[in-house]
């Protein structure tokens, strides 16, 4: 079984760069408060740590 993550987006894309925001859309969030459940692999591990400022973990499983 695969580990897996979610998380929550926290932060708003007004007024971020432009890859910020294609990360965000590249995760799955485009809007406040929506929680994706992703696979745990280091290039998505990477993408969170690049908008940390925008996102939470809100579980870890596996």
């Amino acid at each position: 079984m695969a580990k897996t993550i979610v998380i929550k987006q926290i932060g708003s894309p007004i007024r971020r760069p432009a890859k910020q925001r294609a990360t965000l859309i590249g995760l799955g969030l485009n809007k406040m408060h929506r929680t994706r459940e992703l696979e745990d692999t280091p290039s998505v591990r990477g993408m969170i740590r690049s908008i940390s400022h925008m996102v939470e973990i809100v579980e870890e499983k596996g």
